[in-house]
């Protein structure tokens, strides 16, 4: 079986690369084919990657804290492109401030996003995450 196709990236201005590689390095040893975009991308080049690369998700990061403001609409702007059964995850430092989690997950949750995560969630339990999500979607 080949490997299934993710697309990865820090969204917005959001220009923090170390922890981009480190999923990229993780969820390719996991057994993914990972096509990372990098920092500082826009919700557009995250679908544009999407829709070439066939993925089934697309793995959304951002450390800065602007988070809410550069993730809104991304699964409406998913939709409008044909894309209505792809995963959205997304992870790190979402919001400014002292935000308990909870209220930061519900928050992307009502955004769309299937799964939120914080900044020291367990890569291995993510990754887990993922392939069952995708396996239930091809159901």
């Amino acid at each position: 079986m080949s490997a299934t196709n993710i697309v990865l990236g820090v969204i917005g201005f959001d220009c923090h690369s170390v922890g981009n590689k480190i999923l990229e390095a993780w969820f390719t040893e996991s057994g993914f084919k990972v096509t990372n975009l990098g920092v500082m991308v826009s919700q557009e080049e995250f679908i544009a990657a999407a829709i070439e690369t066939d993925a089934k998700a697309i793995l959304v990061s951002s450390l800065y804290g602007h988070g809410e403001i550069d993730c809104a609409g991304l699964r409406e702007k998913c939709i409008e492109k044909g894309l209505e059964d792809i995963l959205l995850y997304v992870g790190g430092n979402l919001v400014v401030g002292k935000t308990p989690f909870p209220q930061v997950e519900e928050k992307f949750l009502k955004m769309g996003y299937d799964r939120v995560f914080g900044p020291d969630c367990s890569l291995e339990k993510v990754s887990e995450m993922l392939k069952a999500d995708i396996a239930a979607k091809a159901k």
